[in-house]
């Protein structure tokens, strides 16, 4: 059943989920209380932080940046809001970031669309330059997901089906330069060329809903997003991004050992600053964050989700990964030739 949620409101699912995953969040916080690593500056903070999400709400991103907003506003005792700026693939939520002032009370909450918009030129900005990565905080693959009436039960199956239909098969996005969008770009260029139709989205909500309606055949989704759709059915897993199989689903294989050899896509959230911004904050807002990402209780419900929680990184070290990541994009549009407008 097809059910849609309410223009500029979202599901009611997801509204549980953020609830539920924030409440259990909350409970890791209490449970495992201890003095913050780091010392915070001082004054810092004294008004309301904004945590800006570049997606709809009910996604992947939205969820970890909620969490993390609250064991924020909880630790610090002040308001930790998460503004969603859906649209444009993230540009029109880093443009407001790279416009903010650098002074710890805007920031990014995001995945890996990230780093994919200097790749694809839909910033004016070099994202390296502009922004500072402050704290890595997930680290998880994606999920090929289909609907259950798609008559292909493997990748094998479904790079069959897809050649014998050309332009038959849509797949969805969040957005022309997100991951999921280049990632199956990059899918097609490695089994020799697909034809399907791409469908770019403002968020990972409605492009779920799409797909379990049958409107789209095809979706890379992070487990954060997908799990509880593919455990209750509703969607189906052909395969996991990554090298090696997920705790979450041991009977997906990866899309590497289905026959696409050294497949591999990863998808990571983290935290952002406009740059200039104080060392002092950034240091304060790694450590703490990794402080909650790392207790026992947020690890066990991100591995239940398929997902993990990075492991231990600095902020040289996560600006490192976020260099690596926008320089390897940046590789592949050029080898590829892949269309920056879609």
């Amino acid at each position: 059943m097809n059910i849609q949620p309410p223009p500029g409101k979202f599901a009611a699912r997801d509204r549980a989920r953020i609830a539920w995953l924030a409440l259990s969040c909350c409970l890791a916080t209490i449970v495992h209380a201890q003095p913050a690593v780091k010392t915070l500056p001082q004054g810092y903070p004294n008004r309301p932080i904004r945590v800006i999400v570049g997606s709809a709400p009910g996604g992947g991103a939205d969820i970890i940046a909620r969490a993390v907003s609250q064991h924020l506003a909880t630790r610090w005792n002040r308001p930790v809001i998460v503004d969603n700026r859906g649209g444009g693939g993230g540009v029109i939520a880093l443009e407001l970031l790279a416009q903010a002032a650098p002074d710890g009370y805007t920031l990014f909450g995001g995945a890996s669309l990230i780093v994919t918009a200097t790749p694809m030129k839909k910033v004016k900005f070099d994202t390296r330059k502009t922004l500072v990565p402050i704290v890595q905080l997930t680290t998880s693959p994606y999920l090929l997901l289909a609907p259950p009436a798609l008559p292909a039960q493997t990748v094998k199956e479904l790079i069959g089906y897809a050649r014998s239909k050309p332009n038959a098969l849509s797949y969805g996005s969040a957005g022309v330069g997100s991951v999921a969008h280049l990632g199956t770009e990059l899918f097609k260029y490695m089994v020799g060329g697909l034809d399907m139709v791409h469908v770019p989205y403002k968020g990972f909500g409605q492009a779920l809903t799409d797909l379990m309606g049958g409107q789209i055949q095809l979706l890379f989704a992070s487990g954060l997003s997908g799990t509880p759709f593919v455990k209750s059915g509703k969607l189906k897993a052909l395969a996991v991004s990554s090298l090696r199989r997920l705790q979450a689903f041991p009977e997906v294989p990866t899309i590497a050992e289905s026959g696409v050899a050294d497949f591999q896509l990863e998808n990571m959230h983290g935290l952002y600053a406009p740059a200039g911004v104080p060392s002092a904050i950034v240091e304060a807002l790694n450590a703490e964050a990794q402080r909650f990402m790392n207790s026992p209780d947020m690890k066990a419900r991100l591995t239940a989700e398929g997902s993990e929680a990075a492991p231990p990184n600095t902020p040289a070290e996560f600006r490192n990964t976020f260099v690596a990541q926008v320089d390897l994009w940046e590789k592949f549009i050029t080898r590829s030739g892949i269309k920056l407008n879609d």
